[in-house]
C-alpha cells in the first residue's frame, strides 16, 4: 500500500505528467457527459428495457460505454473511427503509394491519419443508420418523416467525429492512445452498473456460483497480464567493424516479439462480424412474411452466443484474424531490410531473405499461441453463463482483455516518464 502510495506521489509531483493525467480526466468527463444526451424521438426508459432483458444488445451497449441504451448522440461511438484504422492498414497492404506515405515521417503519417478520419463518415453514416434501423424494428423510434430520420443520422455522424475528435485530443495533449483511453472510459463507466445487476439478479442458491466466477476472473485477469507480457526474444548480433585502431560493434542484443503480436483488434472485428447476422435476424423477425420470419429466428437461434454454431465461428473468425494481424502489425521483409542496414544478423541465419523466412517462421508459431488465447478469451463468456446459469456476463472477457491491455500500456507509458524524468535531473 506504501508503495503505490509513494508512485501517486511520484506521477502527481511532476508538472507535465500531472496535466495529462488531468486533462485526460477532463476528456473523460466531456464523454461520459456527452453519452447522457440522448437523440430527440426515442423513448429512453422503455430502451434501457430492452437493452437490459437481451444479452446480445446489453454486451453491445456495454461495448458502447452504455450510449445505445440511452440513445445519446455518442451511440455509434468509436466504432467507425476503429474500423476505419483496420481499413487503412489493410489499404497499405495492398497500394503501395499508401505503404510508401507512412514511411514518410510525421508528414506522410498525418496525410494517412487525414484519409482514415475522411472514410470514417461514410462508415458512420452507414453504421447510424443500422442503428436507427434496429431500433425502429423494434418500434422504439418514429422514422416515418425522412427529415426527422436525416436530422437522427446527422446527430450521431456528428457524435462519432467528437469521440474521434475527443481521443485525438487524448493522444496529443493526455496519457496514452486516444482511441483506447476513449474505449476504456466507457467500458469502466459500465462495470457498476453491471456488478449490481449480477447481484441483484443472482439468487442465493446461486451466490456460491457468482463468487466462484468472481475469483475466476481475476484469474483471467492474471493470465491476461501474462500473455500481453509474454515475448519470444530473438538474439541479434551485430557485426564488428574495424575503422584504424578502433573496434565497433559486435554487441549481442535481442529481438522482443510479443506473442499477442495483434492486441485486442482481431476481437474488435469479429465482435464486429458477429454482430451483423444479428442485425439480419431482427429485420427478418419483423418483416411479416413468414419465411422470412422462420429465416431470421433460425438465425436468432444459431447466433445466440450461448450456440455452438455462434461460438464456433466467433472462435475461428477471432484465430483466423490474429494470424493476419500478426503477419500485417510485424512486417517481417521491413525487419530485415532494417537488420541488414543496421549491420545486425541472427546468429546461423542469413541476413536478407532467410531472415524474412526466419521472422515469419517464428511470428507463425508464436501466433498460434496467442490466436488461442484471443479466441478462448471470446468465447469465454458464453462458456462461463452455459456452465454457471448466471446471466448479464455480457462484459466478459473482451472487456476485460481490453481494460488489462490499456491499463498496462498507459502504466507502462507513465514509468517511461518518471524514468525520463529522473534523467533530466541530471542533465
Amino acid at each position: 500500500m506504501h508503495s503505490i502510495i509513494d508512485f501517486v506521489r511520484r506521477v502527481f509531483s511532476i508538472p507535465k505528467l500531472r496535466n495529462k493525467i488531468l486533462f485526460t480526466l477532463g476528456i473523460f468527463f466531456v464523454f461520459r457527459f456527452l453519452a447522457h444526451i440522448p437523440v430527440p424521438g426515442a423513448d429512453v426508459e422503455r430502451l434501457q428495457n430492452i437493452f437490459a432483458s437481451n444479452q446480445f444488445l446489453s454486451f453491445l451497449n456495454i461495448f458502447s460505454g452504455g450510449t445505445l441504451a440511452n440513445f445519446s448522440i455518442m451511440a455509434v461511438g468509436i466504432n467507425p473511427y476503429i474500423t476505419a484504422s483496420i481499413v487503412m492498414q489493410l489499404a497499405s497492404m495492398v497500394f503501395p503509394a499508401l505503404k510508401e506515405m507512412q514511411k514518410e515521417g510525421e508528414s506522410g503519417r498525418e496525410r494517412v491519419n487525414q484519409y482514415t478520419r475522411l472514410f470514417t463518415i461514410p462508415l458512420a453514416v452507414v453504421q447510424s443508420v443500422s442503428v436507427i434501423a434496429l431500433l425502429n424494428s423494434q418500434q422504439l423510434l418514429d422514422t416515418s418523416n425522412p427529415l426527422s430520420l436525416v436530422a437522427l443520422v446527422t446527430s450521431l455522424v456528428a457524435g462519432a467525429m467528437i469521440v474521434m475528435w475527443l481521443g485525438e485530443l487524448v493522444s496529443e495533449y493526455g496519457l496514452g492512445n486516444g482511441i483506447s483511453m476513449i474505449l476504456l472510459g466507457g467500458i469502466l463507466s459500465q462495470f457498476p452498473m453491471v456488478i449490481a445487476q449480477t447481484l441483484t439478479t443472482t439468487s442465493v442458491q446461486q451466490f456460491t456460483t457468482t463468487l466462484t466466477l468472481g475469483l475466476m476472473s481475476l484469474a483471467v485477469v492474471g493470465i491476461i497480464v501474462f500473455m500481453n507480457e509474454a515475448v519470444r526474444k530473438i538474439k541479434i548480433q551485430y557485426a564488428r567493424r574495424t575503422r584504424g585502431s578502433r573496434v565497433y560493434g559486435g554487441q549481442t542484443t535481442h529481438l522482443p516479439i510479443r506473442v499477442n503480436i495483434a492486441g485486442v483488434m482481431p476481437i474488435i472485428f469479429g465482435i464486429s462480424i458477429m454482430m451483423v447476422p444479428s442485425f439480419i435476424s431482427r429485420f427478418l423477425v419483423v418483416s411479416g412474411k413468414t419465411k422470412l420470419v422462420e429465416f431470421g429466428q433460425l438465425l436468432d437461434t444459431w447466433f445466440n452466443p450461448t450456440s455452438v454454431v455462434y461460438m464456433t465461428i466467433y472462435f475461428f473468425i477471432v484465430f483466423g484474424f490474429t494470424f493476419f494481424s500478426a503477419l500485417l502489425f510485424f512486417n517481417a521483409q521491413d525487419m530485415s531490410e532494417e537488420l541488414k542496414k543496421s549491420g545486425a544478423f541472427i546468429p546461423g541465419v542469413r541476413p536478407g531473405g532467410p531472415t524474412k523466412k526466419f521472422l515469419e517462421f517464428v511470428v507463425t508459431r508464436i501466433s498460434l499461441v496467442g490466436a488461442i488465447f484471443l479466441g478462448s478469451i471470446a468465447i469465454l463468456p458464453s462458456f462461463t453463463e452455459i456452465y454457471s446459469g448466471v446471466g448479464n456476463l455480457a462484459i466478459g472477457g473482451t472487456s476485460i482483455l481490453i481494460v488489462v491491455s490499456v491499463i498496462l500500456e498507459t502504466s507502462k507509458r507513465v514509468e517511461s516518464m518518471l524514468v525520463g524524468q529522473n534523467y533530466d535531473q541530471y542533465i
